[in-house]
């Protein structure tokens, strides 16, 4: 009997270690399936995607053209954040597809470009450019430096991208006395899903947010009170407490 119940519980730690063994096969798989773009940022190549430089990517097979492009857009992105930031603390991770195909494949949707969990930026055909890469790594930067990512609503961080990315569809020039092209005193979108729905269903919602950050940076002295503005929100206060927006 010994004998037999030795040979049960061995059995038993051997599917035992089969079971464990298995799990992060199906965890994988379940990410991969569920959320190709998490899963396209931790493992780029099992999606398709080359190394260009260190930190990009883009999907295997471009000519040497396109391939420079993608390099390219991605040097002078980094540039303006990091001449607006004095400096970068993110690193993000650039997924860059020239084919809907590729975007779709590695989870990509409608717009232009994405930020994948702070972590990563994703760049549709249509997003490979300064602006709109510039654009999300804004995103990336400001949550690399936030403590809590909540510490600002949602249309002072879009609003804040715009200006770092220079967007010529919702800001005036730079040399411009007053960049706003639209002006709200109404209340912005504070959370993610509202501000998806607004921005769905009103194409000036950028330009407001823009507008409302622009003035607010040149009213304090430039870029640098946005640094200043993240010190304080670490420190324990609120973003209503600093700007009065």
């Amino acid at each position: 009997m010994a004998w037999r119940r030795w040979r049960v519980c061995r059995r038993g730690r051997l599917w035992l270690l089969v079971v464990l063994a298995a799990l992060p096969i199906a965890t994988a798989a379940v990410v991969a399936i569920a959320f190709p773009s998490v899963a396209a940022t931790i493992c780029p190549g099992c999606y398709g995607l080359e190394r260009l430089a260190p930190g990009v990517y883009a999907e295997s097979g471009l000519p040497p053209d396109r391939r420079r492009q993608v390099v390219s857009t991605v040097e002078e992105a980094e540039r303006r954040v990091r001449d607006f930031y004095s400096g970068r603390q993110g690193s993000p991770r650039i997924l860059a597809c020239l084919s809907d195909r590729c975007y779709g494949r590695i989870g990509g949707g409608g717009e232009r470009g994405v930020a994948v969990l702070n972590r990563a930026v994703m760049l549709s055909p249509e997003g490979v450019d300064p602006v709109i890469a510039s654009h999300e790594m804004s995103h990336v930067e400001l949550h690399a430096r936030l403590v809590t990512d909540d510490a600002v609503p949602q249309w002072f961080d879009e609003g804040l991208a715009v200006v770092v990315s220079g967007d010529p569809r919702y800001l005036a020039a730079e040399t411009a006395a007053d960049r706003c092209l639209v002006s709200t005193d109404a209340v912005l979108p504070v959370t993610l899903d509202a501000w998806l729905r607004a921005a769905g269903t009103d194409v000036r919602t950028y330009a407001k947010a823009a507008c409302r950050v622009s003035r607010w940076i040149t009213a304090n002295g430039g870029p640098h009170a946005v640094l200043d503005l993240v010190r304080r929100l670490n420190a324990g206060e609120t973003l209503g407490a600093v700007t009065k927006m």
